[in-house]
């Protein structure tokens, strides 16, 4: 938390030469750490005291922070915490910011915050966005205006063509833009035939993928599985691979051959659906269990749908799933009948098609579909 009282260290006269006296230094237990010539271990203490009883860091953290940013009065920090307060940020956010950048307390915020703030005013941003962004991305701050954050919102701009939409993208990544960097992915990707529209595709999902170093790597791995790069398939994949480490991703490979699936099944059903791969290896399970212990289904008729990975268990596979059993149980559907096209449609639809119609069932029917749908809510779910 900050506190209001500030350090004010006495000054007394030499032979008529103002001169500061040694502070006397409040952590003793970190004094041997302090070896340096008098004004700089005069600094570094005062410096040390500031953060701890203005910031809140901790005496090690301080410690740490010090041999980046040394200040031996309060006012240029305390000008620093007043403009970010007068801002709207909290004493939380602003002790979190500088405890990631603590050069900023000795800036001049007026002049390398400030302009940050009314580019992004002029882009829309209220402040109440300005806040949320910079408590989500201090290295806004750390950034050039001119050099990183005016182009990259330009270069944003050319696949979101509305300032709304580059807001959004900006405020959704951790990691604000390094211009280099996207630059040259964006032209990596458009050089090897990927299309504008798919690379805003990945602006609007997954924008930290255009901000990787070894990006080249992974579009490799993805052209060498066979993906057209001209399609919207190919950002998919590159979606899921980035966002699935070897070892989860070998783990839900594993998941699907326990169920009888080979590799070759995998990489086809990848093919057909990409983003089927981030599922968890829990969900790849549940779906698996229930389609072919409830429903009765060959675990390999499910590599001609993967995208049934991607629907909700509570919300969809498992209330439909009892309605479509209860069907052909009563000899009211054929067991033969497609068996992905009751999960595939609108709830309008599967209510019509296989609840409604059935009029003599419709009640029935209707309370088992809603039983499930409630079971998601509860966090109860059974088979009967």
């Amino acid at each position: 938390m900050f506190r209001p009282e500030r350090l004010k260290p006495l000054l007394v006269c030499v032979k008529g030469v103002t001169r500061r006296p040694p502070e006397p230094n409040p952590f003793p237990s970190l004094s041997l750490k302090y070896k340096s010539t008098s004004t700089t271990s005069q600094d570094h203490s005062f410096t040390v005291s500031y953060l701890i009883n203005n910031c809140a860091f901790s005496p090690e953290t301080a410690l740490k922070a010090s041999e980046r940013v040394r200040f031996d009065t309060p006012e240029k920090p305390d000008s620093v915490i007043a403009f970010f307060r007068d801002n709207g940020f909290s004493n939380t956010q602003i002790n979190s910011i500088v405890r990631r950048i603590p050069d900023l307390l000795a800036c001049n915020p007026h002049k390398r915050v400030s302009p940050k703030f009314q580019f992004l005013t002029s882009k829309g941003a209220s402040s109440s966005d300005i806040v949320q962004l910079v408590n989500r991305c201090p290295r806004l701050l750390a950034s050039s205006l001119e050099n990183n954050v005016i182009p990259s919102f330009e270069l944003v701009r050319r696949f979101l063509n509305s300032d709304k939409k580059i807001l959004d993208c900006l405020f959704a990544n951790r990691h604000f833009l390094d211009y280099n960097v996207a630059l040259q992915n964006v032209n990596m990707l458009v050089g090897v035939g990927v299309r504008d529209s798919n690379i805003t595709y990945l602006f609007r999902t997954r924008p930290s993928i255009l901000l990787s170093s070894d990006l080249k790597t992974t579009v490799d791995e993805v052209k060498q599985m066979g993906f057209d790069p001209s399609k919207i398939g190919f950002v998919m994949a590159l979606h899921a691979k980035r966002g699935v480490s070897k070892s989860r991703w070998d783990a839900k490979v594993d998941a699907f051959k326990s169920w009888g699936w080979s590799e070759e099944m995998v990489l086809h059903s990848f093919k057909k659906h990409p983003l089927f791969m981030l599922m968890s290896k829990d969900k790849i399970n549940e779906v698996m269990r229930f389609c072919v212990g409830e429903l009765g289904w060959d675990p390999l008729a499910l590599a001609k749908r993967p995208n049934m990975f991607g629907y909700s268990l509570e919300g969809r596979i498992i209330p439909r799933g009892f309605v479509v059993r209860y069907l052909i149980a009563k000899g009211l559907r054929e067991k033969s009948a497609s068996l992905f096209t009751p999960f595939t449609i609108s709830e309008e639809l599967f209510l019509e098609n296989y609840v409604m119609r059935f009029k003599e069932e419709e009640r029935h029917l209707l309370k088992l579909y809603r039983k499930k749908l409630a079971s998601k809510k509860t966090g109860i779910t059974n088979s009967s």
